[in-house]
């Protein structure tokens, strides 16, 4: 996300804002892992102002994450980069970037509703019931339409141990703040000017034609 709105706008030292929320699960508790990220719609300047991006290229971000992907495997050393290249070449690589939604500028309650979402636990209790004489748990899903929509009955036990993988390990992480979100350069600001209010000033970027795009 960085590296795509720095380009987009053209300025390299744009500091983006970022939030990444890991969730492991989908609509039913299923082992379902994914990232819900909150970025600012563009970056901030070193002087603080605030350069919005012009564009939403969804089939460029999809791409860029899939290589980002890709390359961190093969850091791990989990594949070669001969199989990097030859899933390069599927043409469904499992991966998908989704940015329909966008929050406006003065909508705080819809951002905190989009926060609570990307940060919500693996099970909603009003949507779980339990059957005493059946001796069965029925979890409905959030959703009202799709595959994952509708209602799933299953043994307790079973159930109970379909939660308890998406449980984190000890000191793990699922939340994580980065570029102008994070704990360090916001601690700078306060230190540098602790009485700094208001939003800062907002320049709108240049738009890019797709050729420029790719190739830069």
């Amino acid at each position: 996300m960085t590296a795509a709105i720095r380009t987009l706008t053209g300025e390299r030292e744009l500091a983006i804002g970022i939030v990444a929320c890991l969730q492991t699960h989908g609509s039913r508790a299923k082992w379902h892992p994914q990232l819900h990220l909150l970025v600012t719609d563009g970056g901030f300047r070193p002087d603080g102002t605030f350069v919005t991006w012009p564009a939403q290229p969804t089939a460029r971000l999809t791409e860029a994450f899939r290589r980002a992907v890709l390359r961190l495997f093969m850091r791990l050393e989990l594949f070669d980069a001969d199989q990097a290249a030859g899933m390069l070449a599927w043409p469904h690589s499992g991966l998908h970037v989704h940015t329909a939604v966008w929050v406006a500028e003065d909508d705080r309650a819809f951002a905190t509703r989009l926060a609570r979402y990307c940060a919500r636990n693996p099970v909603a209790l009003e949507r779980l019931t339990y059957d005493r004489a059946a001796k069965t748990v029925t979890y409905r899903s959030d959703k009202s339409e799709g595959p994952t929509a509708g209602t799933e009955t299953a043994d307790p036990l079973e159930f109970l141990a379909r939660v308890l993988v998406h449980i984190p390990d000890k000191g793990h992480v699922t939340t994580r703040y980065y570029g102008w979100y994070a704990n360090r350069p916001r601690g700078m600001r306060r230190q540098a000017d602790p009485a700094a209010v208001g939003a800062p000033a907002i320049v709108p970027a240049p738009r890019l034609a797709p050729t420029e795009f790719s190739r830069r």
